[in-house]
């Protein structure tokens, strides 16, 4: 466990400690809160990125660890609201820094005022993701039956996720204010081309890497450039998928504290044992222990899809969003095991023809 862990607990206690030096015992309970907020609210996140990385070498592994971190906290959690904010308020970067560390409730409201954008563009994608599991017609466990296998068949026409998308884009444009409508459209579109782009980079990629696998040995420099853009666009797609999932928690996050700093810091703690946590499911193989866990991560990024979009007509406290991540998680892991033990009472031995006194084996029925 220190293997995975042991770093996330070096870097929450440095930034604990860097809370209390810089805010006193109200900066160190609001680091904390967020950081708690965000492993809630980003659970899900890390059993559909322990789903695609353990498909990743051990090189990208490393780099989705360490400089997706540097990523996650500094690009994500810091820099990007502050260019969502610049783009919006119509500032600049420079001003909307200064005003981020001069003028804090200022910049809370720009964000805040950023928000139908940052919810469209997340909702989307995530709801891309949530539509791409449910309409997957070859795969071959279901774990609400009843709803998985309909929505599987319903898959078999062609662009259906699409035409889904676009029309909670022209639903989410009607539900938000007369003056953002084109803000919701456009931010709509934006999170369903990058999800289209960074697909089909990573279709493209690993085609490649097929062929390149059944061609003759000289290709092996093909082979490993296929390998190399595979992992690459695979890289690209968790840290968007990363920000996706970020950006409930960025705009929760002023609820409970207001200085740029105390929010990296908590949120960079919670960022980072999300993603410990990912490499630990990822080598303890627990998407094979837990057969319906990846499909409880699903349904929950269907919820907080809709959860997202809602947020252009009514507040929604991030602390249901967590939590109802959280019930699907922890339902999933409790079917996991009910399955599991049913089929081992279910296995009665089996007595050889040949020698019964001795030879014995075990068969499932």
């Amino acid at each position: 466990m220190i293997r995975y862990f042991g770093f996330s607990v070096l870097l929450t206690v440095a930034a604990l400690v860097t809370a209390v030096v810089f805010g006193g015992p109200a900066a160190l309970l609001a680091v904390a809160v967020l950081g708690v907020l965000e492993v809630c609210l980003s659970f899900d996140n890390a059993v559909v990125n322990a789903k695609v990385l353990r498909n990743m070498s051990p090189l990208w592994r490393k780099l989705f660890l360490y400089v997706g971190i540097f990523i996650a906290v500094f690009g994500m959690r810091l820099l990007l609201p502050i260019v969502l904010v610049a783009v919006t308020a119509q500032l600049s970067i420079p001003e909307v820094w200064n005003l981020a560390l001069t003028d804090q409730e200022t910049y809370a409201r720009n964000v805040e005022a950023s928000a139908e954008a940052i919810y469209t563009f997340g909702g989307i994608f995530l709801l891309m993701i949530f539509l791409n599991f449910a309409f997957d017609e070859e795969r071959e466990i279901h774990w609400l039956a009843w709803l998985e296998r309909p929505l599987a068949k319903a898959g078999k026409l062609p662009y259906l996720a699409i035409v889904i998308a676009l029309a909670v884009i022209y639903t989410g444009s009607q539900m938000a204010d007369d003056d953002k409508y084109a803000t919701v459209l456009v931010s709509g579109l934006a999170g369903l081309f990058t999800y289209l782009l960074i697909g089909g980079l990573n279709e493209l990629m690993e085609s490649d890497d097929d062929e390149d696998e059944d061609s003759l040995p000289s290709a092996t420099g093909t082979a490993t450039k296929a390998v190399a853009g595979a992992g690459a666009a695979a890289f690209l797609y968790l840290e968007v998928l990363d920000a996706s999932f970020s950006f409930d928690g960025v705009i929760g996050a002023f609820a409970i504290s207001s200085d740029i700093l105390i929010i990296a810091l908590g949120l960079g703690i919670g960022a980072f044992w999300v993603r410990s946590l990912t490499i630990f499911m990822v080598d303890r193989g627990t998407l094979e222990q837990y057969r319906f866990l990846e499909h409880g991560a699903m349904w929950a990024i269907g919820v907080l899809a809709a959860i997202m979009i809602l947020e252009l007509r009514f507040h929604i406290s991030e602390y249901v969003t967590g939590l109802t991540g959280l019930l699907f998680i922890v339902a999933a892991v409790i079917a996991s095991v009910v399955a599991q033990r049913r089929e081992e009472t279910h296995e009665v031995p089996a007595v050889s023809d040949e020698d019964p006194q001795t030879e014995r084996e075990t068969v499932s029925v």
